[in-house]
């Protein structure tokens, strides 16, 4: 196990000293390591989050470019580097942030040639993608690995988030047989803080996972809305004929 410096105990003092945590659990995030695909207002604030708790590497995966409709939300992103791409400037604002994290960035989105290598190398992913496609393809690849999988989606004001972990609990394709049909590639409107608050909560579950501590969100689904704060959690189950986990 890895031993933490006199900075870093001072550092993740607050988060050590909450009940049933403790040194362990921060040594156990500092010999860590996380995916987070796509770097959007899900995926921001999960990487930064993650940084944040004191994971000790991670890799972060976006193809795309920053536009200034990105900014209301893209907490990674800087206003000057609107044109340019996202994962590189993602990966300079966590160096400033956590000066102790290790970071890969890929200029690219998850995809069935990619993600067998990607999930090789971490201990966990967090699916922030909003394409489902790329959300199917990770699930799948986690599954064939064993890695735990934190899958969050939103759409406008809703929300839903889950741990998935091999070979314990269903898998995201039981869940969601196929791409939706009602699903827009083109986006969809999205409010910065609601963005935000489900990546922490992303983060909040992988750190669970990865540390053993509290109770993850393991076979069930959380559901809430931004625009009432109703928060309803759900059971959820394999399906028979899941072709990825096989029910």
């Amino acid at each position: 196990m890895v031993e933490l410096t006199d900075w870093e105990l001072d550092k993740f003092k607050r988060q050590i000293q909450i009940a049933g945590f403790g040194e362990e659990a921060q040594r156990k995030l500092k010999a860590s390591s996380a995916l987070v695909t796509r770097l959007g207002g899900l995926g921001g604030p999960t990487a930064l989050w993650l940084a944040a708790a004191g994971v000790g590497r991670m890799i972060v995966a976006d193809g795309g470019d920053v536009t200034p409709s990105n900014l209301n939300r893209q907490i990674l992103m800087r206003g000057d580097g609107v044109g340019k791409p996202r994962a590189p400037q993602a990966a300079e604002t966590l160096k400033r942030f956590n000066p102790d994290l290790e970071v890969v960035a890929h200029s690219a989105n998850a995809s069935e040639s990619n993600a067998p290598e990607w999930v090789s190398q971490v201990d966990i992913v967090c699916d922030t993608s909003p394409d489902f496609r790329e959300r199917l393809i990770l699930n799948a690849e986690c599954w064939r690995q064993g890695k735990p999988l934190i899958d969050g989606g939103m759409n406008a004001m809703e929300a839903q988030l889950t741990a998935i972990v091999p070979p314990h609990t269903p898998c995201l394709q039981c869940l969601v047989p196929e791409v939706p049909d009602w699903w827009d590639p083109k986006g969809f409107g999205v409010m910065g803080a609601f963005s935000g608050s489900l990546g922490a909560l992303t983060a909040l579950e992988a750190i669970k996972v990865l540390t053993g501590y509290g109770q993850p969100l393991l076979g069930r689904l959380l559901v809430y809305d931004g625009e009432d704060m109703s928060f309803d959690t759900y059971d959820i189950h394999k399906r028979a004929d899941c072709p990825v986990c096989g029910g």
